[in-house]
């Protein structure tokens, strides 16, 4: 079935935060991720080769591109994501420095002095604009308005990358963004790849917190119909080393380690500040 581009309908229940998301497709018939993404240059300006210029060059572009703190294209000089602040109101796009550069933070902070700010949208920065606004909710019901998400507090986690502040997205419950129907990505059995950029300092062991494909109707309708990068600490299965977070696959009713379960070679725990992670399905998904 048609699958999102992004599901986070669940994402309530940990407190994760994420600093750079991608999801690429890969093309049929071939491997469903290219040369990983590489550190951009400490500058500004454009590097020369970006994430999904990587990506693109190996023959699996990004039909997604989610980041709150850099451009994942060289050539990308568009909004990174919008904010509200709550005095007013008032909306902003909050874009980057220089093409191919940095969050544009300063930006930011001057539209949120003396209130608070929330993210209400992330710009996909693929010329597909599968967008993600906040969560209308669904099945597990949110804490807003006629159980929808929330978005996240936009001023709650400040970083510095290369020496230029920028925000991340803190995930606590509630948090959750999506978009249905989104274009280009994979359905049924098309392979698919995820990547994403997060961090072992908010995690909890609940369900789910999760970037990747998940079902457009909100809903679980049955085993295998998502695909979907969960992190956190929670083990499913007999056999986890350590106490986590680990990198779990969350196929729908079911996160799991490796296609056998977990084993002390598969789930040893990853605790750092910035953990990059990627995903490729194995399996046929209906």
């Amino acid at each position: 079935m048609p699958r999102s581009a992004a599901d986070d309908r669940r994402s309530r229940f940990p407190a994760v935060f994420l600093i750079a998301l991608v999801l690429a497709l890969a093309a049929l018939g071939t491997p469903a991720f290219a040369t990983p993404p590489q550190a951009a240059a400490p500058a500004a300006a454009a590097a020369a080769e970006l994430p999904c210029d990587l990506y693109a060059a190996g023959g699996t572009p990004c039909v997604t591109a989610h980041s709150t703190t850099r451009a994942l294209f060289a050539a990308y000089n568009g909004p990174l994501y919008q904010i509200q602040r709550s005095s007013d109101h008032a909306y902003r796009d909050i874009g980057l420095l220089a093409a191919g550069g940095y969050a544009d933070g300063a930006s930011q902070v001057s539209f949120c002095a003396g209130t608070s700010c929330t993210i209400t949208k992330i710009y996909d920065q693929t010329t597909r604009h599968n967008d993600l606004p906040i969560s209308w909710g669904g099945y597990w019901k949110g804490p807003g308005p006629n159980g929808s998400d929330v978005g996240a507090d936009a001023m709650a986690l400040p970083v510095t990358a290369a020496g230029h502040q920028v925000f991340g997205v803190k995930v606590t419950p509630g948090v959750g963004y999506r978009i249905d129907h989104a274009s280009g990505v994979a359905t049924g059995s098309q392979p698919e790849g995820i990547y994403m950029v997060t961090s072992s300092n908010y995690t909890n062991q609940w369900c789910c917190f999760d970037y990747g494909s998940g079902e457009n109707s909100h809903t679980d309708t049955g085993n295998a119909t998502m695909n979907a990068i969960y992190w956190g600490n929670a083990c499913w299965f007999n056999g986890c080393t350590g106490t986590g977070p680990w990198v779990e696959a969350d196929l729908e009713n079911g996160m799991f380690h490796t296609n056998t379960g977990s084993s002390t070679s598969s789930s040893f725990s990853r605790r750092f500040a910035f953990v990059p992670v990627s995903f490729r399905p194995a399996t046929t998904l209906s």
